[in-house]
């Protein structure tokens, strides 16, 4: 796993960009994506995603980390929660695209291709989003997320999801303001 990969771009206000290379080939990366029991190994679980549907998340990242880490008390009362979010895009194994937050908080698009070696190159596209403060946080979710599906897939676990969390959180606040004042 890359030791600190930059956390996100920011394209323009209500929009970031995360590019991974990843050590499986789209085919597997697509089924951590769209098959809720995968996913829910690295994001949330829930049901399948499929075309001209809803997808549904559950979040419980009680074993987002290989150490034992309890839930912060600022994402405790989120534990458990679960969502109906709308799929906009499905193109298996090199497309999907879902609403977020019934689309107050715009869409979320991961493209796959291939890379060499037989691995994937993913990158996310999060449109639409509401400010700066969900700025950072979809920034350092997706980013922490990012690092956890890498580490399954490469063989070396995130240890901390939620310091990671925190920290990239707190990188992609400052990259935000940098941004605004320049």
């Amino acid at each position: 796993m890359r030791s600190d990969p930059a956390p996100v771009e920011i394209l323009a206000p209500d929009t970031l960009r995360i590019e991974r290379i990843l050590d499986a080939p789209p085919a597997t990366v697509w089924r951590y994506l769209a098959e809720a029991e995968l996913r829910r190994r690295w994001f949330a679980g829930g049901t399948d995603a499929a075309a001209g549907g809803e997808v549904g998340l559950v979040f419980d990242h009680e074993n987002l980390s290989a150490n034992d880490v309890p839930y912060p008390e600022k994402y405790a009362k989120y534990k458990g929660a679960s969502a109906r979010e709308r799929v906009v895009e499905f193109d298996p194994p090199r497309v999907l695209a879902i609403g977020w937050d019934g689309g107050k908080e715009g869409v979320a698009r991961f493209e796959l291709s291939d890379a060499p070696g037989g691995r994937t190159r993913l990158v996310l596209t999060h449109s639409g989003i509401s400010g700066p403060a969900p700025m950072a946080n979809f920034g350092g979710g997706w980013h922490s997320h990012l690092a956890v599906l890498e580490g399954l897939l490469n063989g070396e676990p995130v240890r901390d999801f939620w310091a990671l969390h925190a920290s990239s959180e707190a990188k992609v606040a400052a990259a935000l303001a940098e941004s605004s004042t320049s």
